[in-house]
């Protein structure tokens, strides 16, 4: 498993907390009904690039809405830099991916129950 140091974790939970902030934003006007929310964010070691997991409900629409944000890309990345540029100094490419955690626990629950 990859150990992350402190300023990576550092990192990684200011643009969670900025992400979520964001997307309520674009969700409230774009995406109504439906529930985005940053599971995860990992930041590389050079803090370049920024991997942005998501949990979408309902999930049968988490193709469409994550490859929207990946258009969208540089003016969520510009929107993020504005809310964190005095923190840091270099904001990083931001890389949006679907996490299915939860349907995979959904799954298992539903095996185990049959």
């Amino acid at each position: 498993m990859e150990q992350f140091s402190t300023r990576q974790n550092k990192i990684s939970r200011l643009v969670q907390r900025e992400m979520a902030e964001i997307l309520l934003k674009i969700n409230k006007s774009k995406y109504t009904g439906k529930l985005i929310t940053v599971t995860v964010v990992r930041v590389t070691k050079d803090l370049g690039i920024a991997r942005i997991y998501l949990s979408i409900f309902p999930s049968e629409f988490g193709d469409e809405i994550l490859s929207d944000l990946k258009l969208q890309g540089k003016q969520i990345r510009g929107e993020l830099g504005r809310k964190v540029g005095k923190s840091l100094r270099v904001i990083p490419e931001l890389e949006f991916y679907i996490d299915d955690s939860l349907d995979y626990i959904d799954n298992i629950d539903k095996l185990l129950k049959s």
